[in-house]
């Protein structure tokens, strides 16, 4: 049984390293590695970029954080305040119900 075609080989074309003279090889490779320096010194500038907006937001977190936990004891205050007033009024209507119940004479 014959296995059917299913792709066809392209062989990569070869180099002709003869034409290039070392010099201009040294010339290709070193102004590839200075377009790699400026890029990388870029993306360095970047990432720098990035971390100084990050500590803002950082400190804008924590900001907000302050502000949250001043709010919770201001609240924990008023809920304090109010248990005690809902304790006391409480406790006078358990005092008027034993007035009304208990008898008379």
């Amino acid at each position: 049984m014959l296995a059917a075609r299913t792709a066809d080989i392209i062989p990569f074309p070869t180099r002709k390293t003869a034409e290039i003279s070392p010099g201009d090889r040294l010339t290709q490779a070193l102004t590839g590695l200075n377009v790699a320096l400026a890029e990388q010194r870029a993306a360095i500038a970047a990432w720098r970029h990035s971390l100084t907006e990050l500590r803002g937001v950082v400190n804008g977190v924590g900001e907000g954080l302050t502000t949250f936990q001043a709010s919770l004891g201001r609240l924990e205050t008023d809920v304090t305040a109010l248990n005690s007033d809902a304790q006391a009024m409480e406790d006078w209507a358990d005092a008027v119900l034993v007035q009304e119940v208990a008898p008379k004479g």
